[in-house]
This record gives structure tokens, sequence and C-alpha cells, in this order.
């Protein structure tokens, strides 16, 4: 202190000192705290995507997954290991769902619902939270939602219950809507097998891909199959709407055997009486010249323009998870336009597909997208997000639709498909036996398409298509309506009520 009681001179440059370093040192826990949330926040995703980082593992098996219902009751559930990766997911009737949920397995990663609901499920879809951009910033974990499927619990237990472990699968939709009420392929598999990481879930995961069965591929959306006589609905719907065919009574002028154009090969029929059939007669007993001569007749542009107008040559078919293309070939001759007419030469079709060619023909000729997800909830059950919109396409001309719908219910009153009859509702169907295999040597695949409705519904409630690989009947197209179209009945029975 100097004699007047001041700091001295000295003194004022140290305090200047002091305030610089307060200063820089400001600057520094500035930048510090900016660095951190660049890392934390901008850069967050960097670290989360790097293989290295297992937190983000961690993390997504930390808390139980979201569950897929059917109705309200979920056939999903969670099973804490109390391991690092603390949550497996767990499954109930896993064989007869395995088709619609897929797997989540900590090894091999996600498949069909579990992979197109996987944010939901795993928790890490943004609308589950109410305050999303907090939840950025926080990284706090969000209670995993649920995914609520259309399936009809009843639907599906029959068509499991009627394959009986037979290769084959069914799907059945609801025509006013294109709800999927049941998707089933046979021979299936327990996804629980594949939940966790260790050397049983190794050991099952070669043992199923190896399996000759194929219990893992999905025969009811991603195996497509000849369709057989079943695609006679279609070609029908073709000559209906072009005018090739107007009355059903009217004799066809339909040689049998027909004379594929341009060679010497002869198509023939199992039927008798197929020569210059009517549409109805040849329908019902599904002569084969009949058919093949109508799609010659229409021509290639008119049957792909029909066959694209059900579904045939669509990439894009989602449910939400994708759908094998069927196929109709645009590229053939007419011998070859023969064969395709009736199902054979390059035609191919899921099971799916095929229930949407009778959904269309229920529908008066209208065909809406078949979806399989009906809602999605959070965890308290609040609807996140509903099935949305789906596209409605008019197929073919109304009248067209009603005059296969008489078609398809002379099949099940008097023809080929009597075994799908159920007593008190109104059931159309078309059998099919499709050849395939070096030759034809392979033993055919039994195919049958339907519809039914009760008495005292205006409109049918339910579409089915069953194929069975290995259908023990003869060559006939009673192969369709001996082995399938049981399968059928039992189906549209659980769906009926009946």
């Amino acid at each position: 202190m100097s004699e007047y009681g001041g700091f001295h001179e000295g003194e004022r440059p140290m305090a200047r000192y002091i305030r610089h370093a307060c200063a820089f040192c400001t600057l520094l826990l500035a930048a510090l705290l900016v660095n951190a949330a660049r890392v934390q926040v901008v850069q967050s995703g960097l670290y989360d995507d790097n293989p290295a980082n297992r937190r983000a593992t961690i993390a997504r098996y930390g808390q139980p997954r979201g569950d897929i219902l059917v109705g309200d009751e979920p056939v999903t559930g969670s099973v804490d290991t109390g391991e690092q990766l603390r949550y497996e997911r767990a499954y109930k009737n896993g064989p007869l769902y395995a088709p619609v949920t897929g797997f989540a397995s900590q090894s091999y990663g996600t498949t069909f619902l579990e992979h197109a609901g996987d944010g939901v499920l795993s928790g890490t879809d943004p609308a589950l939270s109410p305050l999303p951009v907090w939840n950025d910033v926080t990284r706090g974990p969000v209670p995993a939602g649920n995914v609520v499927t259309t399936l009809h619990r009843g639907a599906q237990e029959a068509a499991y219950r009627a394959l009986a472990g037979r290769k084959g699968a069914v799907a059945a939709i609801e025509p006013a809507t294109g709800r999927i009420l049941a998707l089933v392929s046979s021979p299936s598999y327990d996804p629980g097998e594949l939940s966790g990481n260790g050397e049983a879930v190794t050991s099952a995961w070669a043992r199923l891909n190896h399996d000759p069965e194929k219990p893992m591929l999905n025969r009811a959306v991603r195996q497509t199959y000849p369709p057989g006589s079943t695609f006679k609905v279609v070609t029908a719907a073709a000559a209906l709407d072009a005018g090739v065919a107007t009355d059903l009574d009217a004799r066809t002028d339909s040689p049998d055997p027909y004379r594929l154009p341009g060679t010497t090969t002869r198509l023939t029929n199992e039927a008798d009486d197929c020569r210059d059939a009517s549409l109805r007669s040849a329908f019902e007993w599904s002569c084969n010249t009949v058919f093949a001569k109508l799609g010659v007749d229409v021509g290639v542009k008119g049957m792909v323009a029909t066959a694209g107008a059900f579904g045939f040559n669509d990439a894009g078919l989602r449910i939400p998870f994708s759908v094998a293309p069927s196929t109709f070939d645009a590229h053939v001759d007419k011998a070859q336009l023969a064969l395709s007419s009736i199902g054979q030469y390059n035609t191919r079709a899921t099971p799916l597909q095929m229930a949407m060619v009778a959904s269309a023909v229920a529908s008066g000729g209208q065909l809406r997208s078949p979806y399989l997800v009906d809602r999605t909830t959070r965890h308290s059950g609040e609807t996140v997000a509903g099935s949305g919109t789906h596209p409605v396409r008019q197929v073919m001309k109304p009248s067209t639709a009603a005059r296969l719908k008489e078609l398809m219910a002379d099949v099940v009153r008097e023809g080929t498909g009597t075994q799908a009859a159920i007593p008190g509702a109104l059931v159309g169907g078309k059998t099919g036996t499709a050849q395939h295999g070096v030759g034809n040597a392979g033993v055919p695949y039994a195919w049958f398409v339907s519809w039914a409705q009760t008495e005292n519904s205006l409109e049918p409630q339910v579409a089915v298509a069953v194929v069975v690989e290995d259908a023990s009947a003869d060559r006939g197209e009673i192969s369709g309506g001996g082995d399938a179209a049981p399968i059928a009945r039992d189906v549209m029975r659980a769906v009926l009520g009946r």
C-alpha cells in the first residue's frame, strides 16, 4: 500500500494478466463445450454406426422388444438373459406365425415384420417419443412400441392345421379391404431358435439353411409356382372384357385336341366333352383346350394387360415386406401364349397373388392392395400410425366379375371343387393342377382359389388361395379339388364363423 492507501503501480498489470487468463480459460471452456456438443449431437451418428462401438448393440438389447400382435394378443415376447445383450426375442406358436413375424436374431438380424417394423419394435422410431428432439439430446431410451397385424387368428390356425406339415402355403384376404387374414407356409420352423448369439443359435442356423424341406422359405409370398388351371380365372376375365367371349352358355369354337399355333404339338384335356364346350362348362370342368384358344384369341397385349391389372409383373408389392413378383411373360409366340393362358409355360404366381385374383372377382372387379399391418402403437397402446391408404384399381368390368362369380360358384356346386362347399354359405372356387419338372415328371402342384360369403352378407368376406406341393392325387383337376379345396374350406369356415 502507498502512503495514500492505494495499490502500488506494479500491481495493476498483474490484475490485467489475471483478467486475460480468465477470458482465455472461458474461451477454452466454451470451445470444449462446443466440441462436446458437436461430438455428441452432430457427429453422434458416425460413432453409432462404427462397427467397433458396441454401445448401440448393448442399448438395442437393453430393454424388452415391442410385440407383434394378432388381435389383442401378442405372439412374441422378450426373455431377460442377464447377459450383456440382455433381452432375447421369444415367440408364442413360433412355427404358426413365422411367415408373418420372421425372426429377430442377435446374430443374424431381422426378417419380415420383425424387420419392416424394427424401428417401432426396437424403440428407435422417433414417432414413439412425444418429445423426439429432447430425446435426441438426452439419448434416453424410449419404451418399444407394438405392431398390430390384420391376421384372423382362427383362419391362421385353420390353415396351418389343415396343411398338416405338407409342403405348401395358404394366403387369405378380406376382399372389401385388402386385409390379409392368413399367411401360412409349411413346413415351418421356430424363429426363437435364432434369437440369441450362442453356439446353439449357430447350429440351428446351419441346420435350418441346409434342410432340404426349406422350412425358412416363406412359400406364401416368396415362392412362385405355375398356377395351372387357377389362372383360367384371369384368362376368362380377359376374354369377357375383350368381348372374345360374350355368352357363358354358347358353344365355343374349340377343337379337342387343340394344335398349338405354329407347331405340331397337340394339347389335350383331362376332362371329357371339351370339344367346342361353352365357357361355363369349360370353366366348371377346366378344359385346357378352350382356355388355351381363348388366350390366343385375346392376344398377347390383352392377356398381359389383364394379368398386370391383377398384379402380375409387379415387382413393387410390399405388405409391408416385399413379395416375390408373379409373372406373365409378355414376349411369347402364339403357342407359348396358349400355354401361358392355362397357367403353364413361364406363368408363375405366389399364393398371395392368386388370393388377390379371387379377391378381385369377389369384390366386383376391384382389387385392393393387400396389407398385413393394421396399426402401430406406443407401449401404452396409443396409436402411432394406422394402416394408411391402400390403392384400389378396377381390374375388370363389374359385369365380368359378376359372371366370373357365377362360374366359380358353379365349380363348387357341381364341378371339380365340391369339397370346398360350406353349408349356409355361397362359395366360389377354381381348382388347378400345375405340371412341373423336366418333361412334367414332377408330382403336380395342387391349387385351389376361392371366396365365400354367408347367406346374410352382401359381399364375400374372404378370398383364399392354397397350394400343396406334394399333392398325392393324380394329374387331373381332381388334385386341386381333393388336396387343396378342403384346406381352403377350413380357412373360409373359420372366417365366416361356421
